[in-house]
């Protein structure tokens, strides 16, 4: 400890002189240049031409397959197919197209609800009873010929339960009444 002592004070530095402190600024900052604005801007370019906006006005929507093209018999047989492998029960819900979306006299409203344009938060009419022990997709179809012909200006969806979770597990819309006008066809969506 000595010896340290001892070296320590036997060899003298000299001093050195600091650069005085000016605040901080960009050149004392161990940092590359700022881009200028052009060059920090994000674009793409000749890509925003081709950018589309979703059509807000007669553009409404119900469950899941929607924004598809309306679903033809086959397509809806495939979905009722699934839903019996599954275990649920397919039942079908109607509403004349003023009833369809929220609004005052459609809605059961539990406190600041706001319209969507969707259907959440009012129920629909049941068609007949569920399909207890359905087990063939044509008996479905039938089912939906039915109330076609019975409600022509109705929507019509097809709801599938689960009665183990007792809730509903899937939906879709199977027939759009040829009235209706709050839609748009796929290719007019957007603009």
């Amino acid at each position: 400890m000595a010896a340290l002592t001892a070296s320590m004070v036997s060899c003298p530095t000299a001093p050195v002189a600091a650069k005085p402190f000016n605040g901080l600024s960009r050149s004392s900052l161990p940092c590359k240049a700022v881009p200028a604005f052009g060059q920090r801007t994000v674009s793409n370019g000749a890509r925003t031409r081709q950018m589309l906006v979703w059509e807000p006005v007669n553009n409404k929507f119900f469950e899941t397959f929607s924004f598809l093209p309306p679903l033809d018999d086959a397509a809806i047989a495939k979905q009722v197919d699934y839903i019996i492998r599954q275990g649920w029960i397919p039942a079908l819900e109607f509403a004349e197209a003023e009833l369809a979306y929220v609004k005052n006299d459609s809605t059961i409203r539990f406190g600041g609800s706001a319209p969507c344009g969707y259907y959440d938060n009012r129920y629909w009419s049941m068609y007949k009873l569920p399909m207890f022990g359905c087990n063939d997709a044509s008996q479905v179809l039938t089912e939906i010929q039915n109330a076609t012909k019975t409600f022509p200006t109705a929507y019509i969806r097809l709801a599938a339960f689960d009665n183990v979770r007792q809730v509903q597990v899937a939906g879709l819309l199977v027939h759009r009444p040829d009235t209706a006008t709050d839609f748009c066809a796929p290719d007019k969506r957007s603009v």
